[in-house]
Order: structure tokens, then C-alpha cells, then sequence
């Protein structure tokens, strides 16, 4: 008897073991890294995504496939990748610290005998997305704006040769302060998206690993991402909307007014447009951000010895 509950017990002792490890406190820009690796391969599921959003009610409606086809056709391969170089800053700047600021605050209250509770997670969520999101208003304004340019007329359009360029230009023409333009929205959606994102994620993983069998590895994270992804998603996507409406804008339209003119020409729809294509960038970016973020701790435990 006592050998078969030696049997039994043993998987569950070493998960849980796995669990109560002392924290590792991790270099900072791990998660910014993460999310770079996982923006090359996501950015023109965002670009498609955009170009949805900001389509104009009463035009020509095209869905996710026929704007991925219409930008690859009009511009080629090429075209996909518009705003890449201000993806790659957003990324830097805003995941960096978001995630940078969240693994700070978690590994503080974590002990070898003590997790932090699911609000606790989402509180420290809501802090570092906030910060995260006002650090990464410029790179976010840049990236929509590279984005959205090709869908404008000519005589609208910008024409940023590059992320540097655009910094530049948006100073000198607009002002300093056109680099935060939209931030509160943009502040919003990233608490929003770091709840749905990391604390998720963390919940998710926690209750894979207390109430099933998987041990932690890439199936528990490829899991607890892709549920996470679609929280993410969901609870991100009116605020994804305004967002991106403000940011594309060419006038001074005030948020009220702003949102009031969609309601009215669009109805409630307007909180979901683009989820679709929203989730199917958001998915893959989550999943891929925390697996290449798993990877990068392993690989760091190795390194330092701490397996």
C-alpha cells in the first residue's frame, strides 16, 4: 500500500514542489524581447487588423481575408510589413515595461510558501499596464498611423520612411504633445490587455497545474496563452476600437465626441469590429510572447544554475 501511494503521489509532489520554489528574480527586459520575437510574426494579422477599424462606414466593407488580400495585392508582401520598425518600438517600450514592472512587483510578494492570490495578480496587472501603456503611446501612435497610411488618399497620407522619421516629424509638425495623443484610451486598453494577458496567464497556468495532471511545460503554457489570448481579446476590443480611431485621426476630435459620432452611425456592433482578426493576432502574439518568455527563463535558469 505504501509503495502504490509513493507511486501516486510522487507527480503530484513534484509539481507541486515545482510551485513552491523560491522566486527567480529575472532581468527586466525579458518580457519586451518576448513580445519583439512574437511581433515579427504577428505584425500584418495587427496591420489587417487596423485597417478594419478604421475602415469608413458607408464605404466599401471588406472582411479580415479580403483586406489581407487587398493590402497584399496593392503592396505587395512587403505591404504586410508597413510599421514594423514602430511595432518593434512599441514593443520595447510598452511590454518591456509592463511585463518588466509586473515580474517586479510578483517576484516581491512571492515566497517559497506563498502565491500571490488571482486579484492580487489582476491589482499588479492594472499598475503595470497603466505604466506600460503611457511609456508606449509614441511607438503605439507611430505604429498606427505607418499602418493606416497606405488606406488613405495620397494627398493624406505621411509617408514616415521609418519609426525615427516619424518621431521626428510628428515633433517638429504636430508638436511633442501629439506623441501622447489618444494615451488615456491607450493607457485604458493596456490594463485591460496586461489583466487579460499576464494575470490570466498566471491564473490559467496555476489552475492547469493544481487541478490536472500537466506538469509545467509547453503544453501547459501553449494552454494557459491561448485562454489567456481570448480574454485578452475580448474584454480589450471596444477600447481597441477607440483607440485606434483616435490615434488615426487627422483632427482634435475630443473622446466623448468621438465615441458618441460611432455610436451613432454604428450601433452597439462597433465594440466587437474587428475582433475577429483582433483574436487571431492577439492569440498567436500571446501564445508566442509566453513561450518565447518561458524559453528565455529556462534558458536563463541554465545559464545561472538554478534548475
Amino acid at each position: 500500500m505504501t509503495s502504490l501511494q509513493n507511486k501516486v503521489s510522487a507527480p503530484q509532489l513534484r509539481k507541486s514542489e515545482d510551485r513552491v520554489k523560491a522566486p527567480i528574480h529575472y532581468p527586466f527586459w525579458f518580457g519586451g524581447t518576448a513580445s519583439c520575437f512574437a511581433a515579427c510574426f504577428t505584425h500584418p494579422l495587427d496591420l489587417v487588423k487596423v485597417r478594419l477599424q478604421t475602415q469608413q462606414h458607408g464605404g466599401a466593407r471588406r472582411n479580415m481575408l479580403q483586406m489581407f488580400m487587398h493590402v497584399a495585392r496593392d503592396h505587395g508582401v512587403k505591404g504586410l510589413y508597413r510599421g514594423l520598425s514602430a511595432a518593434q518600438l512599441r514593443q520595447i517600450t510598452y511590454s518591456m515595461t509592463r511585463f518588466g514592472v509586473y515580474e517586479e512587483m510578483k517576484s516581491r510578494i512571492t515566497t517559497s510558501s506563498k502565491q500571490p492570490s488571482f486579484p492580487t495578480l489582476v491589482g499588479m496587472a492594472s499598475i503595470s499596464g497603466f505604466i506600460g501603456g503611457i511609456a508606449g503611446n509614441p511607438g503605439d501612435v507611430l505604429n498606427v498611423r505607418m499602418q493606416h497610411d497606405a488606406a488613405l488618399p495620397p494627398e493624406k497620407r505621411r509617408n514616415y520612411k521609418h519609426v525615427l522619421d516619424g518621431l521626428v516629424r510628428m515633433v517638429r509638425e504636430e508638436g511633442a504633445a501629439s506623441l501622447w495623443r489618444g494615451v488615456w484610451p491607450n493607457a485604458s486598453r493596456a490594463v485591460l490587455m496586461t489583466v487579460g494577458q499576464l494575470a490570466s496567464y498566471d491564473g490559467f497556468k496555476r489552475a492547469l497545474l493544481e487541478h490536472t495532471s500537466l506538469q509545467d511545460n509547453i503544453t501547459t503554457h501553449l494552454t494557459a496563452s491561448l485562454l489567456a489570448g481570448f480574454v485578452a481579446t475580448t474584454i480589450c476590443s471596444p477600447v481597441d476600437v477607440i483607440k485606434t480611431r483616435v490615434m488615426s485621426a487627422h483632427g482634435t476630435q475630443g473622446l466623448i465626441h468621438l465615441v458618441t459620432d460611432i455610436f451613432r452611425q454604428e450601433g452597439v456592433k462597433w465594440m466587437f469590429k474587428g475582433w475577429t482578426p483582433s483574436f487571431i493576432r492577439i492569440g498567436p502574439h500571446t501564445i508566442l510572447t509566453f513561450l518565447f518568455l518561458e524559453e528565455q527563463k529556462k534558458m536563463y535558469r541554465k545559464l545561472k544554475e538554478l534548475e
